[in-house]
């Protein structure tokens, strides 16, 4: 079994070749499943189909990763790159936006604060 972090440290032609090597076995495989073949051998398709998943699975975060150390600091991030969150979350005011005030609000604040008044104890 292929473990994630080991894969995490292979570069990417490694990881290209692991991908090939887990394929050529899951093919093998398939063939001694339709001519009958040991019972160890189709158990063991369930394992290699996971390997090829974690290594496509690292292969696409380092692809990832790389695309967004490339496009750091450019005006607009690609849409893969930019923060999922929820769709109301993404059209939500910023805290910026939040905080500001219309100019009649602003003049209204000024002229008319918030009255305090002093309680007898």
């Amino acid at each position: 079994m292929v473990k994630a972090y080991e894969l995490r440290g292979l570069a990417k032609e490694e990881l290209l070749t692991k991908l090939s090597e887990q394929r050529k076995e899951l093919s093998e495989l398939k063939v001694a499943k339709v001519t009958g073949g040991a019972s160890s051998k189709i158990a063991k398709i369930k394992s290699v189909r996971k390997n090829i998943a974690r290594i496509l699975t690292v292969h696409n975060q380092q692809q990832k990763d790389g695309i967004r150390k490339a496009s750091a600091g450019q005006k607009y991030i690609s849409k893969d790159l930019r923060m999922k969150k929820t769709r109301a979350m993404r059209r939500a005011l910023t805290k910026d936006e939040k905080s500001r005030k219309t100019l009649k609000q602003q003049k209204k604040d000024t002229h008319f604060p918030l009255r305090r008044y002093a309680v007898k104890a």
